[in-house]
């Protein structure tokens, strides 16, 4: 057998990370590539992540630089399969007893716009943009997430191509809807292995029937946010939509919450909060029905929009009929509904910040073999910090016991779309990427640093809240 040409290594801590793909690769400038891409993807945000910036190249004449070109070979035209590449991260994950997947995490289902302009493109298009909050020209991907109240980290991710890319439009048997593309990453979920308490997801999934109903065919329970507005067949003048169903509850105040329970939230500053979930009984909605609404708040007088809930869920309540049935998903107080999409909150707070800072859309390739390989190598950067925090002296996850994500959801599209860029073109404070390295040392040397990027990510973890019932 022909013995494999040596590679340069990588920097000590990431070399040892990245010996895991080695067999994936077929050819010893795959794997001088890899480590070169890795390398740079975990720089300090303030570097771009481009291939003439991973080549630490000039940017116009620059591309045209054996080192530039190597990196363009090595996602356009080199011969390994991004997906054994995931499979291989997902494995070296859960081999992981820091950060192994277990039953009482999330699945998150999110999605998210590049902007990109042309027309050659794949997958581009001019369409809703939710981290941008606008119509835009760029690609959209759908993304499948683990979380739970220490870490998080991405299971996969799916382009979605406009209907414009085929030749009968949205007709196409090859045309697949965001939906259906989500109902596709938990399936991959599902095969995989990876345990979960829920799916939780935004309004955007939570309103569309066909995607809970594919929940429900999967024996999978969901928590999944409405829209306030969010109605129901009714009577003329009887409560009808979520947020009257809210107002129309009997709250004086505390002492006196009405059907009001009172859910405790510790955050990781330190400080407490009282929130309040109602469980909804109208509709089709009640404890005893396939689908439970809950309303959450921090003040169910006034209903602010950036600080209350409006939810569905397929988990049972405690007690109920339902919960008693053969083969009946866990059943799940208002605290425990309440904790499970808190973890949403983290993925919508930091995630995308975490996906600008290892470079997610600075991909300047055009193909969707090459655009897939850079989101792989992405999600390969992104669990290396996890990889190496585990390995670290007294190395733990560093989740503060009962701390919980202060952040709520914007209560529209449009002003999560303002926040999501907002985090997008925020500038790290000086210290919260990968900083430390010492005075003078190569650029490579940085990546010694690369936990760091998840140190404000940490920081503000969720965390299991103590509920108290009023």
């Amino acid at each position: 057998m022909t013995k494999r040409q040596a590679v340069s290594p990588a920097p000590g801590p990431l070399e040892a990370y990245v010996v895991h793909f080695d067999d994936l690769f077929s050819q010893a400038n795959q794997r001088q590539a890899f480590r070169h891409y890795l390398e740079g993807l975990l720089l300090p945000a303030e570097r771009n992540k481009t291939l003439t910036a991973l080549a630490n190249t000039e940017p116009i004449v620059g591309a045209q630089s054996p080192e530039a070109q190597a990196l363009q070979w090595f996602l356009s035209e080199s011969t390994w399969d991004p997906d054994a590449v995931n499979a291989r991260r997902l494995e070296l994950l859960a081999a992981d007893p820091l950060t192994a997947p277990n039953a009482e995490g999330v699945l998150v289902i999110d999605e998210h716009g590049d902007r990109k302009w042309g027309k050659h493109t794949a997958h581009v298009g001019k369409q809703y943009l939710a981290n941008l909050g606008k119509v835009d020209t760029g690609v959209v991907s759908v993304t499948s997430l683990w979380a739970d109240e220490r870490m998080y980290y991405p299971l996969d991710v799916e382009p979605y191509t406009p209907a414009h890319h085929f030749a009968r439009g949205k007709n196409d048997p090859a045309f697949r809807t965001k939906l259906q593309i989500a109902l596709e990453l938990i399936d991959a979920a599902m095969e995989t292995g990876v345990p979960c308490r829920a799916v939780v997801a935004d309004s955007f999934y939570g309103e569309d029937e066909a995607f809970k109903r594919g929940l429900r065919e999967r024996q999978l329970g969901y928590v999944l946010a409405l829209k306030p507005s969010h109605a129901w067949w009714h009577p003329i003048d009887t409560v009808g939509s979520l947020w009257e169903v809210a107002e129309a509850a009997e709250w004086k105040d505390a002492e006196h919450p009405g059907p009001w329970v009172r859910v405790r939230r510790r955050f990781r500053d330190g400080h407490s909060e009282d929130w309040w979930a109602l469980e909804v009984c109208a509709g089709p909605y009640g404890p005893d029905r396939a689908q439970r609404a809950v309303v959450v708040t921090t003040d169910p007088k006034a209903l602010p929009e950036r600080t209350t809930w409006y939810l569905v869920t397929n988990l049972p309540a405690p007690g109920s009929t339902r919960a008693d049935e053969e083969g009946a998903l866990p059943a799940a107080d208002l605290a425990e509904i309440v904790r499970l999409y808190g973890l949403r909150m983290w993925v919508e707070q930091s995630y995308k910040h975490t996906k600008h800072a290892l470079g997610w859309s600075q991909y300047q390739v055009r193909s969707d073999l090459a655009i897939r390989r850079h989101w792989q190598l992405v999600c390969c950067a992104f669990s290396f910090c996890w990889y190496h925090q585990s390995r670290a002296p007294g190395g733990t996850i560093g989740a503060t016991e009962g701390a919980e994500q202060p952040a709520p959801s914007p209560a529209t599209e449009e002003e999560a779309g303002r926040e999501k860029n907002q985090a997008r073109t925020a500038v790290p404070a000086a210290g919260d990427l990968a900083g430390g390295a010492a005075p003078g040392a190569s650029v490579v040397g940085a990546v010694d640093h690369a936990v760091a990027l998840l140190a404000r990510v940490v920081e503000r973890a969720p965390a299991a809240g103590t509920p108290a019932a009023a």
